[in-house]
């Protein structure tokens, strides 16, 4: 069966590439480039697939936010 995820991807300080996948907690990984961070999260998705079946309460992706605050 072919399941789609949302991935969030950042950039942290010391220029990694940080990739997440909401639908999945503690789903993530981290690269030096985007093609090596597509390879990476992919085999993370299928490796937190496995334990997923344990876990049956999933959230649906809504989106995605910025907010400001003053500090």
């Amino acid at each position: 069966m072919r399941r789609e995820f949302n991935v969030i991807i950042e950039r942290d300080a010391d220029g990694y590439f940080v990739a997440s996948v909401p639908e999945l907690p503690g789903c993530h990984t981290q690269a030096q480039s985007l093609d090596e961070l597509t390879k990476r999260i992919r085999e993370a998705i299928a490796l937190c697939l496995e334990f997923e079946e344990e876990q049956q309460d999933s959230l649906d992706f809504v989106g995605i936010q910025r907010v400001s605050v003053e500090a």
